[in-house]
């Protein structure tokens, strides 16, 4: 599964970070790494881009990042 299939109100826990090499390194540096848990906030009205919480703050990214990320649900 990836970021962009979550929910919102959902969260989901890093499994990998894809992409080329510039596009991941900017998601490493803005905190989506392995093991971090995510929360899907809200969609914009045309769904793109995305908010996202994570790490304390609060992250807008846009769906084509979205899907380089593999994650797997966090079922509470």
């Amino acid at each position: 599964m990836t970021l962009r299939e979550l929910g919102i109100g959902k969260s989901g826990r890093v499994l990998a970070v894809g992409g080329e090499k510039v596009l991941r390194r900017r998601l490493l540096e803005m905190g989506i790494t392995p093991r971090t848990a995510i929360t899907v906030k809200k969609v914009a009205p045309l769904g793109d881009p995305i908010e996202l919480f994570l790490r304390g703050y609060v992250l807008t990214l846009r769906l084509e990042d979205a899907e380089k990320i593999a994650i797997e649900e966090i079922v509470e």
